[in-house]
Order: C-alpha cells, then structure tokens, then sequence
C-alpha cells in the first residue's frame, strides 16, 4: 500500500466513524498521472448520482507523456467500484443521518489504484478549536518530557 495522495482537511473538519475502500475507474494517462502522485483530494467529495457512487472535484493533472486530450476535464466526476450492498448501505446513511462521505486517502494495492473514504458528520467551530486545544496540550507535554 503506497500512499499517494491525502486529504488533509478531512480527519479535521468532518468526525469520521467508518471507512470504506473502493476502486477507481480512470483512463490509462489518468492512472500514470496518479501514479506520479499528481492528485490533489482538497475540497473533493463523495456523491451518489443513479445508484452509484462518484468521488467529485478531485483534481488529477492531465498526464504530460500522453500529449494533448481533447475535451480533458481535471475535476470530472470519477465513478467508484463498490458493491451494490454497500452503496445501498452508504446511500441509506446519507440521506437517513445527515452524513457526508469525505475521501481520506488516494493509494496502490498491488497494482490497482484505491481510494478511501470515511462517513463523517461535519464538525462545528468549537469542536475545530477544541481538537487544536487538545493538540497544543500533547505538543507541550511531549516538549516538557523531552527537556527532562
């Protein structure tokens, strides 16, 4: 499992309870584009369009090698390869709960590209400044025990 690519913002702004794996289905330039680590996950999302599941605005750079492709749109929704009780099951959590599917992480197994992604509910501010408090607190005691 060779991470690639990472979001960030997810683990901070969303409270994520289960992950879930999936594949991708991308072009060949697409996948040696990913592969060189060109992917950025930033402001990207997880939708449900027709009984399947897209991931949604994730950039992926047009793969340089391959020249130029007509028509290349690099935030173009990526459908995800998951099983039909799984999408039903997420489906159900997303409009039951109230709950978003946040992409955590872009990586190879064996030779196949995967993409994780957690249900996570959003935070609030208090709860943003509470996780940065709690940081600080172990960044000091992990200071204070270094120094003696």
């Amino acid at each position: 499992m060779t991470p690639l690519a990472y979001n960030k913002r997810a683990n901070f702004d969303y409270e994520i309870s289960d992950k879930y794996e999936a594949g991708l289905v991308l072009t060949g330039a697409e996948v040696k584009s990913v592969k060189m680590g060109h992917i950025s996950l930033k402001e990207s999302f997880v939708t449900t369009k027709g009984g399947e599941l897209y991931l949604t605005n994730a950039h992926i750079t047009p793969y340089k090698q391959a020249g130029e492709i007509k028509n290349y749109d690099p935030t173009q929704p990526r459908k995800l390869l998951l099983r039909k009780s799984e999408i039903k099951h997420l489906t159900g959590k997303v409009r039951i709960a109230g709950l978003t599917l946040v992409p955590i992480s872009v990586y190879t197994k064996k030779r196949l590209l995967k993409l994780e992604f957690g249900v996570g509910k959003g935070k609030k501010k208090y709860d943003k400044r509470e996780t940065i408090s709690k940081r600080e607190v172990e960044r000091n005691i992990k200071r204070e025990l270094k120094n003696h």
